[in-house]
């Protein structure tokens, strides 16, 4: 996995201008029920991050691909909760891991709707957070009501963590007495 994740990495930091479309897919894979659990698109968005800190790359592309990204893959998400209700929860890796199910389902208990927004920032949560939506059946508006605001924040959150990280490093290799 950190091969995959430091090959995309290089890749749009020798491809600036696909640096929206990259960061989009790659969270609407973060975001999306079942692909989520494969595909280390977070060590992504913080990586292209600290290309951001080293001006390599602007942030602009990447936050609103990733914006974009997050709102299609939980949107499609709680689409699938709808569609094929707890058939979903039966399928790899889902059926493997029922302890995330349970957990997003507490998650409901405790915070309400506001589950939606902490799914995005917490990886267990976002395999099922946005598929149990979609099982509820909570209406799209409202799901978007708490989606969009969780996704934008998100989206900002990952690859800014990459760029104070990429800020500390350069700051503390200046700091050497080399």
């Amino acid at each position: 996995m950190d091969a995959i994740a430091q090959a995309v990495v290089d890749f749009i930091a020798q491809n600036r201008a696909w640096a929206f479309w990259v960061a989009l897919v790659f969270a609407a894979a973060e975001t999306t029920a079942l692909v989520s659990i494969l595909i280390p698109s977070t060590a992504i968005l913080i990586g292209v991050g600290a290309f951001v800190a080293t001006g390599a790359l602007d942030f602009l592309p990447i936050w609103a691909g990733a914006s974009v990204g997050a709102v299609i893959g939980s949107t499609f998400s709680w689409w699938l909760g709808l569609r094929h209700g707890s058939r979903i929860l039966g399928l790899w890796p889902l059926r493997d891991h029922p302890d995330l199910v349970d957990q997003g389902r507490g998650a409901f208990v405790r915070w309400g709707t506001w589950a939606i927004i902490v799914g995005h920032f917490v990886g267990p949560l976002r395999p099922v957070v946005f598929l149990l939506c979609g099982m509820a059946p909570m209406p799209l508006w409202r799901f978007q009501l708490f989606n969009i605001p969780g996704a934008l924040a998100w989206a900002w959150a990952m690859p800014m963590t990459g760029a104070v990280g990429g800020d500390l490093i350069g700051w503390l290799w200046q700091a050497l007495p080399f």
